[in-house]
């Protein structure tokens, strides 16, 4: 797109700019010593940009607090250079301990929902019931959910996506429907799509209806004020609740400021909302109670294998929606508390992000680099958390402070790794595939499945050997009926802490088994309408 191009089109957030809205932070000015307010809401994401849209609705003083950049359509120029180390955690270069995996967080006002590939499922009933047999979650039914869901569909425009298929999908379809396996259209938030294949880096024409573009310029027209490049340090916990909210500026790259003071934002109450992996660890600089030590722990994130095919025919597997046909066959072939089960779909390729996950390096790259037009992917996101070899990982905290996710890949996860790469394999070939090469440093170019069935069931299935990938943080501050199971209550306050609560991915008790956006859509749906009623005793919901 040329920026010719792009002036032509409506800019919500300059637009609210030249309104007033009331953004500090970054080039937007310094932040103020203190601020008070109702409700300080820390992060912008899913979770976040619904609870601010309902809590301003009631009439609340809310304050959003944001480590990333705010930025707009204007800013997104289809560009991997620029989106990733302007919009991702730690320029989309986040690994987990033992750098076994690569994760995928967005780090910029709206989180993840700015650069996610807009793929909407509402939580699976098989993973409801768990949660209700497990772990006390007894009010979390499918019947109970509904409604919730429903009002965020409508809000946010998810639908069935009505435009054909791009061939990178295509491939999952027709290989699934050769072998008898069911696969279906994936429902998207977008309103007015053009197509054109770059979500990962920032809709520049704003079609993704992301928090970016819905609820956080909703709140910021009720009143809200918006901290941009501004880290939530810790809370100042006293006398059984929250006292305040300590935080610093940092640089666009996420480093502190030099000699920049503190702000304190005081407020009746804290919602935190900066997605699994930063909620936990904002709790553990705090040093809040967690007498059950459960506060990071059990962290999920649908682990991901992918299995990259060649065609004679061109791809093109960077243009077009990128996520738009999913199978569950492998999810419903064995009990969810069974061996682990994994969802197919198709990822959207690009250059930078293809060949930093693709294996090999030198000639031979530059040779699978040359086939980059014909290339074709499927990734296999596996279910964690149901299994009781399926522990998920654990929040630790850096010297300074920083957060990094310890997540074994033990033998459990590496089965169904394996399975994984002999499903997807199978499927490719079915499709018309001329070669298929499973993401790992030891595979080769397989010519037939016969070929890569013997390879694959040969591999060694090991931490760095195995190309992980994640984009799918969920877990780490867990809600449950009872404290001794859960962070927080399964109205998402903290069991100690009455005037905190947690809105976000990591309430999830185990991963979902499905891309998690209206999971927390809908979840936070349910918990900010309840949160703005037990503050105001006013009765709110989501306007389409």
């Amino acid at each position: 797109m040329t920026s010719t191009t792009a002036s032509t089109i409506p800019d919500p957030i300059r637009s609210g700019l030249q309104r007033g809205w009331r953004v500090r932070g970054g080039a937007h000015g310094p932040l103020p010593a203190r601020i008070t307010c109702d409700v300080a809401i820390i992060g912008s994401g899913a979770g976040a940009g619904i609870t601010a849209e309902l809590l301003t609705h009631a009439g609340l003083q809310v304050v959003l607090v944001e480590e990333g950049p705010l930025k707009s359509s204007s800013d997104f120029r289809q560009l991997e250079s620029e989106a990733y180390p302007s919009l991702y955690q730690e320029s989309a270069g986040r690994k987990t301990a033992d750098k076994a995996i690569t994760i995928l967080q967005g780090r910029c006002v709206g989180g993840s929902t700015t650069v996610n590939w807009t793929s909407s499922f509402r939580t699976p009933p098989t993973t409801l019931e768990h949660w209700q047999q497990h772990f006390g979650l007894t009010d979390y039914t499918e019947a109970a959910l509904a409604p919730w869901f429903a009002q965020a569909e409508q809000r946010l425009n998810i639908g069935p996506w009505l435009t054909p298929a791009n061939r990178n999908n295509e491939v999952l379809r027709a290989g699934a429907r050769r072998l008898g396996i069911s696969a279906a259209g994936i429902q998207r938030n977008v309103k007015g799509c053009w197509n054109l294949g770059s979500c990962g880096m920032g809709c520049p024409t704003n079609a993704k209806q992301s928090m970016l573009v819905t609820t956080i310029p909703t709140a910021l027209d009720r009143g809200a004020t918006l901290l941009v490049e501004t880290r939530a340090d810790a809370f100042v916990v006293g006398h059984g609740q929250v006292q305040a909210l300590v935080c610093t500026p940092v640089a666009g790259n996420g480093a502190p400021v030099h000699g920049a003071a503190p702000t304190r934002i005081v407020a009746r109450h804290f919602v935190v909302a900066g997605g699994a992996i930063n909620s936990p660890a904002l709790l553990m600089r705090s040093g809040v109670p967690d007498p059950h030590r459960l506060l990071g722990k059990r962290t999920f994130l649908h682990p991901v294998v992918i299995s990259a095919a060649t065609f004679d025919e061109r791809v093109e597997a960077w243009s077009g929606a990128p996520q738009t046909l999913y199978s569950d066959h492998f999810l419903h072939s064995q009990p969810i508390d069974g061996p682990m089960g994994y969802k197919l779909e198709a990822p959207p390729m690009h250059p930078v992000i293809v060949s930093t996950t693709l294996t090999g390096h030198g000639q031979a790259q530059a040779d699978l680099l040359k086939q980059f037009p014909q290339t074709q992917g499927l990734l296999a996101l596996l279910r964690d958390g149901f299994h009781a070899d399926s522990p998920g990982g654990t929040v630790q905290l850096r010297d300074d402070g920083s957060p990094v996710l310890d997540y074994p890949l033990n033998d459990y996860v590496m089965d169904g790794a394996r399975r994984a790469f002999l499903s997807m394999a199978e499927i490719q070939f079915a499709a018309g595939a001329r070669q298929v090469s499973p993401v790992h440093e030891m595979a080769r170019q397989y010519t037939s499945w016969a070929q890569a069935r013997e390879a694959i069931q040969a591999l060694p299935m090991k931490p760095l050997l195995t190309r992980v990938v994640s984009a799918h943080v969920m877990g780490g501050c867990a809600m449950a009926g009872h404290e001794r199971q859960g962070v927080v209550r399964p109205d998402g306050v903290h069991w100690q802490l009455a005037n905190l609560s947690v809105h976000d991915g990591s309430l999830f008790p185990t991963s979902i088994g499905a891309n998690p956006q209206l999971s927390v859509y809908g979840v936070a749906n349910r918990l900010a309408t309840g949160l703005a009623m037990s503050l105001t005793g006013r009765d709110v919901q989501l306007v389409a």
